[in-house]
């Protein structure tokens, strides 16, 4: 006689489901681009340290000197940074708002392209301060073609089948909602 097989709780099954069924639901518009304004609150952080030792190792004490290698060293530190968490599945920002990047599949990111997404998301910025540059712009005047840019990129989701930014159409990713399950066994007091 074979004993009884343990059915897995209701809520169990129920959480599962849901998780296949909505785990390549974009997450809103709008959440995606509060995420995105405290990404760039973030890379405050990160632009300090990596700023403070810039200037330490090549010794530079004023800000414009070396300013052409800095940025390319900043380049590079926001690319080591941005790469390695979307190949783990999210950053500190995207945890906070419930978004992770997947590729088109739903499966983790590799690290290459992880890459290649990091290469097109520049599209959100470099534009503006192109333009910028060609015609001499005032900084207040970068600042409003920025914005204007970054709102004309965000709407432009609204019109993809799948409400993805045009970059992560291109770098075939995608950002979906996630909420982690809450941990095995662990019961709140509240539920």
């Amino acid at each position: 006689m074979t004993p009884p097989s343990n059915p897995a709780p209701p809520d169990a099954v129920e959480r599962a489901g849901a998780a296949t069924t909505s785990s390549l639901i974009a997450p809103p518009l709008p959440r995606r681009m509060a995420c995105w304004l405290y990404e760039g609150m973030l890379l405050f952080g990160v632009v300090f340290i990596a700023g403070s030792l810039f200037s330490t190792l090549t010794q530079t004490r004023h800000a414009l000197d070396n300013r052409h290698l800095q940025q390319a060293f900043l380049f590079t530190v926001f690319g080591i940074y941005f790469v390695w968490l979307w190949s783990k599945g999210q950053t500190l920002a995207m945890k906070t708002w419930h978004i992770r990047v997947v590729d088109r599949d739903g499966r983790p990111l590799t690290q290459a392209r992880a890459l290649l997404r990091y290469v097109l998301s520049w599209i959100w910025v470099l534009p503006p301060l192109a333009a910028g540059g060609l015609f001499t712009l005032s900084g207040a005047e970068v600042s409003v073609l920025f914005v204007g840019w970054v709102l004309i990129w965000a709407i432009l989701a609204r019109f993809h089948p799948e409400r993805q930014f045009l970059h992560d159409a291109m770098a075939g990713t995608r950002l979906v909602h996630y909420k982690p399950p809450p941990p095995p066994g662990k019961r709140r007091w509240w539920m």
